[in-house]
């Protein structure tokens, strides 16, 4: 029998001997009577093991309750196991917030890092209803970017480093550093994983560098080891606050420089607020418009963001800050003002990476520990009620194999609860499982305490799809989750953040219009065009994008579909009348949503320069290498206006080459912005 399979069978007899017991009982006990313990060749064996197996239980969220007698010693303690300590207190969610669980499990199922322990943590809170696979046939929430592991390597890494975390363990791992261009060791103390704009990042404590640092994991080469074989490294500063790099801006994510001050129109006020919050800077009133102060480590990042907001911003200070803003315009105007001369191609041949098409192997195992609990409930269950239970439909439910529920049956089939007791006796006949019908405990009958992973699947599952349920708020199921459970799991190491603005308001009264069928009034931002148009919508689907979140809907008065940005809808209300649904409105997600190439868009070719060619080949289609290190990229592009933005956002390290008509609108758009960043 492997190690890992004895392991579960003493630690899972050990938790039912303790239930079954309810009275304080002594290491002698435990190791005459628990299966596993009683093979055991030395006092020191045991001790060393039985430690071990508290201290593992403890990081599954199991604690033990020690008594140590006056004497003092080890043979001398007792050990309980409190029902609080293992039951998952009783959570009375209401039927629509069920609904809204099961339909987020229903839409990331199979695309979301934590899919597995998210499916077990919904199979707890949901015990005794409907499976948690369950959803309802007209899809009201469709996604298109969701916190996918990004490759079988990736999701091995954030594997390891979620137990890190946990165990509090120092990591070590090579890193590519996109600045320096360069492949170097790294020692990590690690505080917190955040998932954000589509990527997962490790927030943690850099000894080479003395001050906690962000880490992108798809930067990470290699595998990733411990530092040290001790069980804990380091304590994770009180004062750590994993928020503030969740709601950080791009340009604070290094050290902070300066402090920038920048006028914006009071047009796109509302705009910045909505993207960037309070945290990220303040905001006065002017005689023109607002002054938007905020603190920045990268200018360049800042430059472009202030860039791409075109004449309705300039930067007033500091002076370096307004001269780089006017060296970067100018710099885009020269290069589109004339031909430009290029470096041949590159024709020696670039090492390519291996193309990675895990998009669907993606999620991360829970611990067994996890599923063979939920398993052993389902079984007594069914025994209590004289059924059996369809082979097929448990293997779906449970998301595994046969092969994987036979072996987790024969595990439970010899967990004990002390003197040849047994918890259960399943049999597999044919395609159904026999379970004796007089189960010799129930230990195992009510929902066990989420495992710290599974709860913490949960909440980045609620904050992932946040606001966007019609079915239901997640809001308040969310707030029940962390009342039982005692804390927030948010807090133990994994932050979600994918809107580029709080939507909130904004999605909770489309999503009331959705569920009650009911017409739409928005008043929508044309960025292109800098004004407020108003529209009167047939809604029907929430979807997220590249860009952010979507109002998918039939407009009556353009006869067409048509899908507005949440963060551009400045203001919403339901209207009184309904409408009836209308066939073939379903958007493809696998479309524009995940590839942001809208059907009408132009194809651009861009050059890339030397110094953000790194920064191109990890983001953009890449269609030619140069020889002094710059790259040509494709670029789709649904306007000239959005390409001249995203141009200005290069901040002169990005020139378009072809259509001709492109390359002017760009340098028009430098021009205009040239006057405006001198005033």
């Amino acid at each position: 029998m492997a190690k890992d399979t004895e392991k579960l069978i003493r630690q899972l007899s050990l938790i039912s001997f303790l239930m079954a017991e309810r009275r304080p009982v002594s290491a002698l006990e435990i190791r005459q009577d628990v299966e596993g313990y009683a093979q055991m060749s030395s006092d020191e064996a045991f001790n060393r093991r039985f430690y071990a197996d508290r201290a593992e239980l403890s990081s599954l969220g199991i604690d033990l309750k020690v008594e140590k007698s006056s004497e003092g010693s080890f043979e001398a303690e007792t050990y309980t196991l409190p029902p609080e300590n293992f039951y998952l207190p009783a959570i009375e969610f209401s039927d629509q917030e069920l609904g809204a669980l099961r339909t987020a499990l229903a839409l990331l199922d199979g695309e979301f890092a934590y899919a597995e322990p998210l499916r077990l943590a919904l199979q707890q809170l949901s015990w005794g209803k409907p499976s948690p696979l369950s959803a309802p046939e007209h899809q009201s929430v469709r996604l298109a970017m969701t916190a996918s592991g990004g490759g079988r390597d990736l999701s091995q890494r954030l594997s390891k480093i979620e137990t890190a975390i946990f165990r509090r363990k120092t990591i070590i791992f090579d890193y590519y550093t996109m600045g320096r261009d360069a492949e170097e060791r790294r020692k990590v103390d690690p505080y917190h994983l955040l998932f954000r704009g589509g990527q997962f990042y490790l927030v943690g404590y850099a000894h080479e560098r003395d001050a906690v640092r962000v880490f992108r994991l798809s930067r990470i080469r290699g595998k990733v080891g411990y530092s040290s074989k001790a069980e804990h490294d380091f304590q994770r500063p009180e004062d750590f606050d994993p928020r503030a790099y969740a709601t950080r801006a791009d340009w604070q994510l290094g050290e902070t420089r300066d402090t920038a001050r920048i006028w914006l129109s009071d047009r796109i006020e509302w705009l910045v607020r909505r993207h960037l919050g309070e945290e990220v800077g303040t905001i006065e009133q002017a005689d023109d418009g607002v002054v938007f102060e905020t603190a920045y480590g990268d200018s360049r990042q800042l430059v472009s963001w202030v860039l791409g907001l075109g004449p309705r911003a300039r930067i007033l200070g500091p002076p370096e800050l307004q001269e780089e803003a006017e060296e970067r315009v100018r710099l885009v105007a020269e290069r589109h003002s004339s031909a430009m001369e290029l470096a041949p191609p590159d024709t020696r041949r670039r090492e390519e990476e291996p193309e990675d098409d895990g998009n669907r192997d993606t999620g991360i195992r829970p611990e067994r520990f996890a599923r063979l609990v939920t398993l052993a409930g389902i079984l007594i269950e069914t025994a209590r009620g004289g059924g059996k239970l369809d082979l097929r439909q448990l293997c779906e439910t449970l998301q595994m194999s046969e092969q994987e529920l036979r072996q987790d049956i024969d595990v439970l089939n010899v967990v004990n609860f002390g003197g040849g007791s047994y918890v259960l006796y399943a049999e597999v006949q044919g395609d159904q499982i026999e379970v004796d019908p007089e189960p010799y405990g129930d230990n195992f009958a009510r929902p066990a305490r989420l495992l710290p992973l599974e709860a913490k699947a949960l909440a980045a599952a609620i904050d992932l799809v946040g606001e966007h349920l019609p079915e239901g708020s997640l809001a308040s199921a969310r707030q029940k989750i962390v009342e039982a459970l005692g804390r927030d799991p948010a807090a133990d190491g994994l932050q979600i953040t994918t809107a580029k603005g709080d939507d909130s308001e904004i999605a909770r009264v489309v999503s009331s219009a959705i569920a009650e069928r009911k017409m739409l009034e928005i008043e929508h931002y044309k960025e292109d065009e800098d004004e407020f148009t108003s529209r009167t919508l047939e809604p029907y689907q929430l979807l997220n994008g590249t860009e952010g979140w979507y109002v998918h809907s039939f407009e009556p008065s353009k006869g067409q579909t048509r899908s507005f940005r949440l963060d551009r809808i400045r203001s919403a209300r339901v209207l009184d009348e309904t409408f009836e649904f209308r066939e073939g409105v379903e958007p493809d997600v696998q479309g524009w949503p995940t590839t942001g190439e809208v059907p009408t868009s132009e194809t651009a070719r861009v050059w890339v320069s030397p110094e953000r060619a790194r920064w191109a080949r990890e983001g953009r289609r890449v269609v030619e290498e140069l020889r002094d290190g710059s790259v040509i990229v494709e670029l789709p592009f649904g306007g000239h206006e959005y390409l001249a933005r995203e141009i200005l956002k290069e901040a002169g390290d990005a020139a378009v080459l072809e259509p001709e008509a492109a390359r002017i609108a760009v340098l028009d758009a430098a021009e205009a912005l040239a006057g405006a960043v001198k005033r």
